[in-house]
């Protein structure tokens, strides 16, 4: 008994017009590339003066702006936050990343940049924001961080001052934040 396979044809090759889909970055530690922000009710800062492990005072600070550019190119990429209300004595204080590099396979950002105020002229102070990634979509990014810096050398390069009832040494920054991709 033998079986007899049928002809074989080539199979009809479609023409048509393929949409090619955006460029992967070789980053899935972030969202896709574009511009994400932060809504006001959906990013809460938070303020801490310390000396030593005591906490002196603690406040919650208005965001004025909450940034995420995600770049093809890791370098390229850049969180940014704006600070201001009542909790600073009407000061603003920013937060701008120079890199934002990943730790624990991603699971974790390390976020190195500079904090100052809205005075172009004064130096800002080298900070570092480490940031916990409780969720990352393709359109959407949840974070939850802190960075803890001296208040001295920050008084004196950006002149950012604290209340002088309430003394400090060192000024924590508790950002918990979801940046969804802004149309």
């Amino acid at each position: 008994m033998t079986t007899e396979l049928p002809p074989t044809q080539q199979l009809p090759v479609r023409t048509s017009s393929i949409a090619t889909l955006p460029e992967q970055p070789d980053h899935d530690w972030l969202p896709r590339p574009g511009a994400y922000a932060a809504a006001a009710g959906r990013c809460i800062t938070e303020l801490t003066y310390r000396i030593g492990p005591l906490t002196t005072l603690r406040r919650r600070a208005d965001v004025e702006e909450a940034a995420l550019t995600v770049a093809a190119d890791p370098e390229d990429c850049v969180l940014s936050l704006a600070l201001g209300g009542d909790a600073l004595g009407g000061e603003l204080l920013t937060f701008v990343s120079t890199a934002i590099e990943p730790v624990a396979d991603g699971r974790r950002l390390r976020v190195p940049g500079s904090l100052g105020t809205g005075d172009a002229s004064l130096e800002p102070l080298p900070a570092t924001l480490l940031l916990r990634v409780v969720e990352r979509t393709d359109a959407g990014l949840l974070v939850v961080g802190a960075a803890r810096v001296p208040y001295g050398p920050l008084h004196r390069t950006t002149g950012f001052a604290l209340s002088r009832t309430r003394p400090a040494r060192h000024l924590g920054l508790l950002v918990a934040a979801e940046f969804t991709c802004a149309p």
